[in-house]
């Protein structure tokens, strides 16, 4: 036997990836991705039934062809074999939701089912449950709710209890059938083990479970009369504790992936918290922030705090003995990618590929060559509403300032500045609230952008540490699995043993900081302007969308 090794797979937005981890150093040995087949459903499902506005669907088989084409593949590059191979650890989106039957099959794969958009899994980035978020939020603050604290006064279209109310209010027919309504994170791991259990980061974070209890059937009742036994009938399991072995690997899991039978498999983790580990990032006052297509911000703090439009804080919720806190940014890479698809003109991608790079590139160099402010412009980064601090996602994207001198440069680098204050806004929101924050540690696909990292460091004040991989939220699932193995006695071990080297190093530059400040501060008059009452057009447009299309 070689050296054991251990695999980490990241179910990401639109693809899987699996990497495989030597459990002594943290060394990656080699990774492979699988691209989903059906992506993202936002517009039709799979047999042409059209979507209405702010829905984003899955196919969860796509999650299984991950396992059956990019474990395999990942091992095999790695040139170890498969008795090599002691655990597997798993991180998914968060919070994306399968309703399914009573042995955990997806009730988008019956028959009765496959045209009903409420029978396939609602990714994390599925909004049309706002209003029944809404509903949620004024009700627990009538009450007095104790748990809404937690979660900075208000919770999110995203999360379990809102998505699980618009399938019971708008597909009561799946709402009956549905046995279990599921976490991603905990339905691979079903898949894997042919256990059920749900991971103690997603059950706090996004279940809204504090001090080992849901909200009351008293509290669902008045939500909806037929909402009362949704914990006891859909969503109560047993809990396991991150890091904690889920169990063994099945024989069909195995037959999947190309492993050994029998192996551990670690506790469901979301790809956010699970970096923190593979960051080294688990003392107080090191905020992660992993930049894809969102951004989500994850730090442990020492004590507990209440922290304004935050997405939770839950005790052990990324490292046992501190409270884990969370926020994010539903739309940051998405932006970007928007922009680049539907604004820019042909020039400019003629212009790219002739030069061999991409548009992201192109206009990232055009735009490094401005002087601060000299676009002349200011933006909202909400093209895919706000998670924090405002949770609403029925807000919207705005550029202000644009006149016919202004060019995709302009308007690319605004983006990326007002995703740099969108993060700056949930730092300042930590800050007042008595969890500072000393560093900003950066993971994801968007590290590699120079141009945006510079801008961070300068907006945010902080010094900026990227993590030497290009795998955290994969790295971070292979420490559980050496955890989960017991290859190591605890995660603070098992991360600084396996935990990423540091990457680059970006200080805050003085004059750019206090260029930076004016252009804030415009910022914080439009975000504070459009997202806090005094003009409601952005969720009046939403309303007019809506009717027009029949959503």
């Amino acid at each position: 036997m070689n050296d054991p090794v251990v695999l980490g797979v990241d179910f990401g937005t639109l693809s899987g990836r699996a990497v495989v981890v030597r459990v002594s150093d943290g060394q990656e040995l080699a990774t492979a991705v699988h691209d989903y087949t059906h992506g993202v459903l936002d517009d039709t499902l799979p047999n042409g039934t059209p979507l209405p506005p702010d829905w984003a669907l899955q196919v969860p088989g796509d999650y299984i062809d991950v396992l059956r084409k990019a474990v395999p593949e990942a091992i095999d590059r790695a040139g170890v074999t498969p008795a090599d191979v002691i655990g597997i650890g798993t991180d998914f989106t968060a919070c994306t939701m399968i309703p399914t039957t009573a042995d955990g099959t997806p009730l988008c794969e019956l028959p009765e089912f496959a045209a009903n958009p409420h029978a396939y899994v609602k990714l994390w980035k599925h909004h049309a449950a706002q209003p029944q978020a809404d509903r949620i939020n004024a009700l627990a603050e009538a009450r007095a709710e104790k748990w809404l604290p937690r979660y900075g006064g208000l919770i999110s279209s995203e999360w379990e209890f809102a998505k699980g109310l618009q399938v019971l209010e708008e597909a009561p027919e799946v709402y009956a059938a549905m046995a279990h309504w599921v976490e991603a994170a905990d339905w691979i791991v079903w898949q894997l083990t042919g256990r059920y259990v749900r991971n103690a980061c997603t059950a706090g974070y996004k279940g809204l479970r504090q001090d080992g209890a849901y909200p009351s059937a008293d509290f669902l009742r008045e939500c909806n009369p037929d909402f009362g036994t949704f914990v006891v009938d859909k969503l109560n399991q047993p809990i396991g504790q991150l890091g904690d072995r889920a169990g063994d690997l099945s024989a069909l899991a195995a037959y999947w992936t190309g492993l050994t039978a029998g192996i551990a498999v670690a506790v469901g983790n979301v790809d956010a918290h699970v970096t923190a580990p593979a960051a080294r990032a688990v003392e107080p006052g090191r905020m992660v922030a992993i930049m894809g297509t969102s951004t989500c911000h994850v730090m442990n703090g020492a004590d507990l705090r209440d922290v304004p439009g935050m997405c939770g804080v839950v005790d052990g919720g990324i490292v046992p003995g501190l409270w884990g806190y969370e926020a994010g940014q539903s739309g940051v890479g998405d932006i970007f990618a928007w922009f680049v698809d539907h604004q820019v003109p042909p020039s400019y991608h003629e212009r790219a590929r002739r030069r061999g790079v991409s548009v992201h590139e192109l206009l990232s160099e055009l735009a490094a060559a401005q002087r601060i402010g000299a676009h002349g412009l200011v933006a909202l980064d909400w093209h895919s509403g706000n998670r924090s601090v405002l949770v609403d996602h029925e807000l919207s994207g705005l550029v202000l300032g644009q006149t016919l001198a202004t060019r995709a440069e302009d308007v690319y680098r605004a983006l990326l500045e007002a995703t740099a204050f969108g993060t700056r806004m949930i730092i300042d929101a930590f800050t007042d609230a008595g969890v500072p924050v000393k560093e900003l540690v950066v993971a994801g696909g968007l590290v590699r952008n120079p141009l945006l990292l510079r801008i961070y460091a300068d907006v945010t004040n902080l010094p900026l540490r990227t993590i030497g991989s290009a795998q955290g939220p994969a790295l971070g699932a292979a420490i559980h699995a050496a955890l989960a193995a017991g290859a190591y006695p605890d995660i603070r071990a098992a991360a600084e043993a396996m935990g990423a080297a540091d990457g680059e190093v970006h200080h805050p530059v003085e004059t750019n900081v206090d260029a930076y400040e004016r252009l804030f501060a415009e910022y914080a008059l439009l975000h504070d302007h459009f997202g806090r009452g005094a003009n409601d057009v952005m969720r009046r447009l939403r309303a007019l969308r809506r009717e027009a299309v029949g959503g």
